[in-house]
């Protein structure tokens, strides 16, 4: 089933209702095109609900956090666990934070969060900005021709994952100029987030996935960054074969860490 409106935030859901909810909140690249290994595993275990953001360079993060609570609700999603994948981890924080400042009856009930390759706050604010020069001034046709190296490099990286190997012509595809616009945005976003006050506040059980090889999120800074500054932070897995999009290069192995820290915490 799909709720969409142009270029508003689109909603996903596979599986039946009374099964465990999990929501996925994609990274920069903004869509669920490269969780679709991740996707096929939890049928029949899970209720998988995904989403792809508007291509936007208006929204704040509180407006994401606004319109997937919006959505959740007019689908009657009324409780569920939170999986932020890198830049979606700062929508799940946002989602966090609008839901303590709601004074009236709360629409939506967290469960637990899983940060995958995410964060409370960017370690490496420097490399953030660094990435977006870097994106902002390569010429169109530069960047285009990089889409031949990434669909080579995609048969290696996800050569475990057969479903979002399948789904990288389509994650190519929408890769135009208006989506180079709203990926810089959300790097304006990430590069001005700091919810470790939020972090301290919360109640619900945070998670830490990760993939060995990420240099764009460091692993070695997340970790102590959680422990400093959440006290419900329970656990992290760091999976040594992945790399930053653990969800899709190692689909299987992630899915079996978090439906285990669901199961543990239910």
């Amino acid at each position: 089933m799909e709720t969409a409106r142009e270029e508003s935030l689109k909603i996903r859901i596979h599986g039946a209702p009374g099964l465990p909810v999990l929501i996925y909140f994609p990274g920069l690249h903004g869509d669920w095109t490269l969780v679709a290994s991740f996707r096929k595993q939890p049928e029949g275990k899970v209720r998988f609900v995904e989403l792809t953001y508007p291509r936007t360079t208006v929204w704040t993060l509180c407006d994401y956090a606004r319109e997937v609570l919006r959505l959740l609700e007019v689908n009657g999603i009324s409780s569920g666990w939170l999986l932020g994948e890198s830049f979606g981890s700062q929508v799940v924080w946002a989602v966090m934070n609008s839901l303590t400042n709601i004074s009236n009856t709360q629409s939506f009930t967290p469960l637990g969060i899983v940060l995958a390759g995410g964060f409370i706050t960017h370690p490496r604010k420097w490399a953030v900005r660094l990435a977006w020069h870097i994106l902002a001034n390569t010429p169109k046709k530069l960047l285009k021709g990089s889409f031949w190296i990434y669909r080579m490099y995609g048969r290696i990286r996800y050569k475990h994952a057969r479903e979002s190997l399948a789904a990288i012509n389509d994650f190519l595809a929408r890769r135009n100029e208006p989506d180079r616009q709203a990926i810089l945005h959300r790097l304006d976003l990430i590069e001005q987030a700091d919810f470790q006050s939020l972090a301290r506040a919360i109640s619900v059980p945070v998670f830490y996935l990760s993939g060995f090889v990420d240099p764009i999120v460091p692993w070695a800074s997340v970790g102590p960054q959680l422990k400093r500054n959440c006290p419900t932070f329970k656990k992290r897995k760091i999976i040594w074969r992945a790399d930053h999009t653990v969800l899709g290069s190692a689909a299987k192995e992630s899915a079996r860490v978090i439906f285990g820290w669901m199961l543990e915490t239910n």
